[in-house]
């Protein structure tokens, strides 16, 4: 046994030295890429520079070999890794360009280790920087094609590069760096070519990284420059915004009350609105220092769970969901399918529906905290009919 062992060692350290591996570590996860026969050293010794601060420093012997590429496309790679929960998992990828599979690559690396901390970090869909010296992170969310890659070029050369993707956030306050390389778009229909932060000149992020402010981009594509403008974001539309641009944020237990708790803890959500990323170093430079906890804005609803059992017919009853928490009086309810917003009646009719109710008795419940105005029946049986085909109530049949 010692024997085979041995002699697979020295098996993998050949395929090493001849760079045919790249060891990475992704947001605490180990990555061991294996390259298939069709790309050159040069590509897998770009590939290695592009990835190398995000180079893992596990030992050789502690991390799964994955196979030989099998694929018959012209340029191939086999990816293994590991994971607490499913052990070791390999993926495979083929394309017709080394561009096309660098890009995929990416891609599949970022998702695998997004799901394998799915429940354990708030994970956004965002660029990040860090002060040099304090270590404070500012995190830049936006939708994939508006900005994000931009700024964190520009903003790499004043701050530390933490990520140009995803954000990763323990329940501390504290970043798990994603230093990957940054996905520059190149002409129409062309995969993103896969640049390194050396290769962009973008400064090294130091230890100790921790949450200070989080913005919402906002560029403008105007015919003169903009001032850019910071402005805070109520809380009920911030959690409105970030949940959209997170990644498994259902699976954290009180998905809501936890992002609440985060953004309370940084002073709130900013909105940056800008044209020129060349502008966005000033304008975030405030929102480097230590931000002041706010007051606590929202109460917890998620306590209040409906009743169990079989729901007879034409009664209504709350929906399952995940968590809920009341802000103003608005009501921010997460459900399997999304996050849902309630204003006007919706949060009474939600409240009162902990328990099965005919719409008659529903209209009565709701009359006690929002009065008898003309046609109010008629809008409780309005609101009541949207909130089950969003599926925010069910009704029995």
């Amino acid at each position: 046994m010692g024997e085979v062992l041995t002699a697979a060692r020295r098996h993998q350290s050949g395929l090493a030295a001849r760079g045919d591996l790249l060891w990475l570590q992704i947001l605490g996860v180990e990555f061991v890429v294996r390259w298939g026969e069709g790309v050159n050293r040069e590509q897998r010794q770009g590939m290695a520079t592009a990835w190398s601060r995000c180079t893992s420093s596990v030992a050789l012997e502690a991390t799964p070999l994955p196979a030989a590429p099998a694929t018959v496309q012209p340029v191939s790679a086999c990816v293994a890794f590991q994971t607490p929960m499913q052990g070791v998992e390999e993926f495979e990828l083929g394309a017709s360009s080394f561009e096309e599979l660098a890009e995929n690559l990416t891609s599949r690396l970022t998702v695998a280790a997004i799901l394998a901390n799915a429940g354990k970090l708030t994970m956004l869909h965002a660029c990040a920087v860090a002060d040099l010296t304090t270590g404070a992170v500012v995190a830049l969310v936006a939708k994939s094609g508006t900005g994000k890659t931009t700024a964190a070029s520009v903003l790499g050369k004043t701050y530390g590069y933490v990520t140009d993707e995803t954000v990763a956030i323990r329940p501390d306050g504290s970043v798990v760096p994603y230093p990957k390389p940054l996905s520059v778009k190149q002409g129409a229909g062309a995969p993103k070519r896969q640049v390194g932060p050396a290769d962009l000149e973008l400064l090294k992020a130091p230890p100790g990284l921790q949450l200070s402010s989080m913005v919402l981009l906002d560029r403008v594509v105007a015919a003169e420059p903009v001032t850019p403008v910071l402005r805070r974001v109520p809380l009920a539309d911030a959690v409105m915004a970030l949940i959209p641009d997170s990644s498994s944020q259902g699976k954290i237990d009180q998905p809501l009350q936890s992002l609440c708790r985060l953004i309370g803890s940084i002073g709130g959500v900013w909105q940056v609105t800008y044209s020129e990323a060349t502008d966005l170093p000033e304008a975030l430079a405030p929102l480097f220092g230590k931000q002041l906890h706010t007051e606590q804005e929202w109460e917890p609803r998620a306590s209040l769970a409906a009743t169990a059992g079989e729901l007879p017919a034409n009664f209504v009853r709350r929906a399952g969901h995940k968590d809920a928490v009341a802000i103003g009086d608005q009501l921010l309810v997460m459900l399997d399918s999304g996050i849902v917003q309630l204003a006007g009646i919706g949060p009474a009719i939600w409240e009162a529906a902990v328990e099965p109710l005919t719409p008659p008795r529903l209209t009565e419940a709701v009359a006690k905290v929002h009065g008898t105005p003309e046609g109010y029946s008629d809008a409780v049986v309005r609101a009541m009919n949207r909130l089950i085909s969003e599926g925010v109530l069910k009704q029995g049949t």
